[in-house]
């Protein structure tokens, strides 16, 4: 089996969580030279954003067996709002704090407060004192592509900020099995305890992702680590710091991939060949956000608001960031047809199957 580790280090060990079946692969690829300063160098580029991240680390107490525990754990965070003091990490860093304390990368502790966060992205925002902070610049990471060069930047194993470097190996994993809403960028530049809540960033120093997780034991790394991409990230945190709070919306809908397999179930007549991208509706739940909008079994679901649909995978996570309320326009293909379809999300409904 293959252990997926959430990359947040624990004074008494490493916590290992979640199992999935994702093989090991490793890179080994130059860096391209962006700086001539006698030898090839990344520093330029690393000077300007590594103030941006900055090392977390927790006390709590966590209730096991009906008896509570003390503990420290330590993980990472990006800036990005300078003015305000407003840092990203992910949800498990903070998750049973009850005491926040920041260290930038000028040295200074500085307390923090938590703004809000979500389990199920596991996307949390804290607050410091907005005093001489270094913000970091969001890039677009749906322009992201297989083998664009990445660094990743963090406090791992508590050592203190540490920069790796590697390349995007894959990109929609979404079947990895940690978190309830995935999307994840996968690399290869090294990523450990402690790096959770990092910045993985391209090489203009953009934002892409905030490290997430690896695959390996709780002190090796094998060269396959997980990024949450920064465009699912800042769509959770701008809720967050809108609302307080995460509250999704749901169509009432079933949903699988396209395959040979799903149709034959569904009596649809679609060879594999001329299966198109997308998530077919395999049910409407009565009286649902879906079936008032007029979703029905065998549609196929190819874009929302505009946003391509690969699978059934990327249709829950793009309704996943839409809140009750907000309306959806559907690209749906119906009988080989183009319809559009507007839907407004309603309350969720208890999960069943792949529903959403």
């Amino acid at each position: 089996m293959v252990r997926f580790v959430p990359a947040i280090a624990l004074a008494a060990g490493f916590a290992a969580a979640g199992l999935g079946s994702v093989a090991p692969a490793q890179a080994s690829v130059p860096l391209p030279v962006v700086a001539q300063i006698g030898v090839p160098t990344l520093a330029p580029v690393l000077k300007k954003i590594t103030p941006a991240v900055i090392s977390i680390a927790i006390k709590g107490r966590v209730v096991e067996n009906g008896k509570k525990r003390d503990i420290r754990s330590a993980g990472s965070g990006v800036i990005f709002d300078a003015n305000q003091g407003l840092v990203i990490t992910n949800n498990h860093v903070i998750a049973h704090a009850d005491e926040i304390t920041v260290t930038l990368a000028d040295g200074r502790n500085v307390p923090a407060t938590r703004v809000g966060g979500d389990a199920d992205t596991d996307i949390a925002v804290i607050k410091i004192a907005p005093d001489h902070l270094t913000a970091i610049t969001f890039a677009d990471s749906d322009q992201l592509e297989v083998g664009d060069f990445v660094l990743a930047i963090g406090n791992p194993l508590q050592l203190g900020q540490t920069v790796t470097s590697g390349i995007v190996s894959g990109l929609r994993r979404n079947n990895v099995g940690i978190e309830q809403f995935e999307d994840f960028i996968q690399t290869d530049a090294a990523i450990y305890p402690g790096n959770s809540g990092g910045a993985l960033v391209n090489l203009n120093g953009d934002l892409v992702g905030i490290n997430t997780a690896f695959v390996g034991s709780s002190n090796t790394n094998p060269g396959v680590g997980f990024a949450i991409p920064i465009n699912m990230a800042r769509s959770v945190a701008d809720q967050i710091l809108e609302y307080g709070e995460i509250s999704r919306g749901s169509l009432g809908i079933v949903i699988d991939d396209p395959t040979p397999s799903v149709f034959r179930e569904l009596k649809m007549q679609i060879s594999t060949a001329a299966a198109p991208l997308g998530a077919v509706v395999v049910s409407v739940d009565a009286g649902s956000a879906g079936a008032r909008a007029g979703l029905k079994s065998g549609d196929i679901v190819t874009e929302v608001s505009s946003t391509p649909i690969r699978d059934s995978g990327g249709l829950r996570n793009r309704m996943a960031l839409l809140r009750i309320g907000e309306v959806a326009e559907l690209s749906v293909l119906r009988d080989g047809k183009p319809v559009t379809v507007r839907a407004t999300m309603a309350a969720a409904e208890p999960q069943r199957g792949k529903a959403k």
